[in-house]
């Protein structure tokens, strides 16, 4: 429908010029229109999902406990030591002298009174 009423123009304009006299001198040119308006602004895209989390690695083994060093040798026994000499056999006290002699007394029945010194 565009089209066609621009072609059924030109067909009306081109009839009447074959009937008409000469053309008559060019119209003022007519205003410009209105500028349109804007068109809206596009809506923003969404923003992408986050990309997810590498897995941790896992943990390397404990490495193995060295050997434990051997035990050290023993000390040798000391030597005994010598034996000290035997002291001097001290010498004799002298001898006493040998006490007084009591006396014998012959009491009345036979019995014997022995009577030590004063």
């Amino acid at each position: 429908m565009n089209i066609t009423k621009p072609l059924l123009a030109s067909a009306i304009t081109l009839a009447l010029a074959a009937c008409a006299g000469p053309p008559g001198p060019q119209g003022a040119t007519g205003n410009t229109g209105a500028r349109g308006n804007t068109g809206n602004t596009g809506n923003t895209g969404y923003t992408g999902a986050t990309g997810s989390t590498g897995y941790t690695g896992a943990t390397g083994a404990t490495g193995n406990t060295g050997a434990s060093g051997g035990a050290g040798a023993t000390g040798a026994t000391g030597d005994t030591g010598a034996t000290g000499d035997t002291g001097a056999t001290g010498n004799t006290g002298a001898k006493g002298n040998p006490g007084a002699r009591g006396t014998t007394t012959t009491t009345p029945g036979g019995t014997v009174v022995i009577v030590p010194p004063q």
